[in-house]
């Protein structure tokens, strides 16, 4: 089982950076439509089958964010 609820982290993540979707949409080069229907999205952001693989091996699987630092 996936355990983030990926529409939540984003939203969150854009008020850290102050942002919105429709400028990630613009940032990415695609429709803010396209962005929201990815996040709502909770099944097929992850793999379907890594998730029953894990499972099998008794996991869920829960992503973590890491910022990224200017090298």
């Amino acid at each position: 089982m996936v355990k983030n609820i990926f529409e939540i982290d984003v939203k969150v993540k854009c008020i850290e950076n102050g942002t919105t979707q429709a400028q990630i949409a613009k940032d990415i080069h695609t429709s803010k439509e396209y962005v929201n229907k990815v996040i709502k999205k909770q099944e097929g952001i992850v793999n379907r089958t890594y998730v029953q693989i894990l499972e099998a091996l008794g996991y869920d699987i829960e992503l973590v964010y890491v910022k990224r630092t200017e090298d």
